[in-house]
């Protein structure tokens, strides 16, 4: 997610050749009045892990395939390893950027190997969540000055003496250890580990009552369904997360983005320009996720179900040339 000076580069480009190894396959199954899937070559999509995502990438590939004629090949992947993809050619498109300036620096502005390709029409918040019932009970502890004062309801055997601060993967775009540090929070961050973790963890502490302190996003179909209520920490001012180490600001809000490599920009023809063209809401994004979450569909399933239902939306996405 977001913020490139959040992350290190864990992984060397041997690693994302591994990785991308076993992941993804071409889907080849366009419709007999459709242009053959694969005619007009390969486009591959780095999927990251978290279902918004999923969503952009299962709505773009099937246009890709069933209206253009490309073959689409997902890889699945870190958002940092996504990147090493544009320099090694195995990946084309990321689909869903939350920031990365270090990431932009190192690959477009340095090694000059990707492009940004404008917004997804996504409006990206980071943040610390409560239930709406913890709110309702304690009014004051949304505000984030007083999380000490209730640290005691939130320790877990992970966060022994401390309150738990539940984050989801590590992966993501977290300033959390630096926030509880710096805000003097006795307070341990513990990583549910995926975002579909963190989600069940959130739903289980509306349905059972229980107290539960976490880092969220939006957009996200769970907010959709129940009410969480969000702690306001140190408001955010430009370069106020500038050191990594230092920060003691609440998140900015993000304008989500996409990238792509510099090669896929220069001859990816009809494909790139769908990629360039491709902007929706949050509102368009939560209802692909939910397809793919609560109602059982793949990803596939539910970019043709989206498809078939608002073609005003994404006809002007399709080159005109196509």
């Amino acid at each position: 997610m977001r913020h490139a000076q959040l992350f290190r580069l864990t992984a060397v480009a041997a690693a994302l050749s591994l990785a991308v190894a076993g992941c993804g396959g071409a889907k080849s199954d366009a419709g007999s009045d459709k242009p053959a899937a694969g005619s007009k070559g390969t486009v591959k999509l780095a999927i990251n892990p978290w279902v918004g995502y999923e969503a952009n990438a299962a709505v773009v590939g099937y246009l890709l395939e069933k209206k253009l004629g490309y073959t689409v090949d997902k890889k699945n992947l870190k958002e940092e390893i996504s990147w090493q993809g544009f320099e090694t050619g195995e990946v084309d498109v990321v689909l869903e950027n939350w920031g990365h300036d270090d990431l932009k620096k190192t690959y477009i502005t340095d090694k000059k190997v990707a492009v940004e390709v404008g917004p997804t029409g996504n409006k990206g918040t980071i943040g610390w969540y409560v239930p709406q019932w913890m709110a309702d009970k304690y009014p004051d502890i949304t505000d984030g000055a007083n999380l000490n004062k209730y640290a005691n309801l939130f320790k877990t055997s992970e966060s022994g003496a401390q309150g738990q601060l539940l984050d989801g993967d590590p992966s993501f775009v977290t300033n959390d250890a630096a926030l509880v540090a710096n805000l003097k929070l006795n307070y341990k961050v513990v990583y549910s580990g995926s975002e579909a973790a963190i989600i069940k963890a959130a739903q289980q502490a509306t349905a059972q009552t229980k107290p539960l302190l976490f880092y969220f996003y939006e957009p996200q179909w769970l907010f959709a369904k129940e009410k969480y209520a969000r702690v306001k920490l140190p408001a955010y001012t430009a370069g106020c997360d500038a050191d990594p180490k230092k920060v003691a600001c609440d998140y900015p809000d993000y304008v989500l983005d996409k990238i792509a490599s510099k090669k896929f920009a220069d001859s990816g023809g009809a494909a790139y320009q769908l990629v360039k063209n491709f902007q929706w809401t949050n509102e368009d994004q939560n209802l692909v996720s939910d397809y793919i979450t609560n109602q059982g569909m793949t990803a596939e399933a539910a970019g043709e179900k989206w498809v078939n239902e608002h073609e005003a939306t994404w006809k002007p996405w399709i080159p005109a040339t196509s």
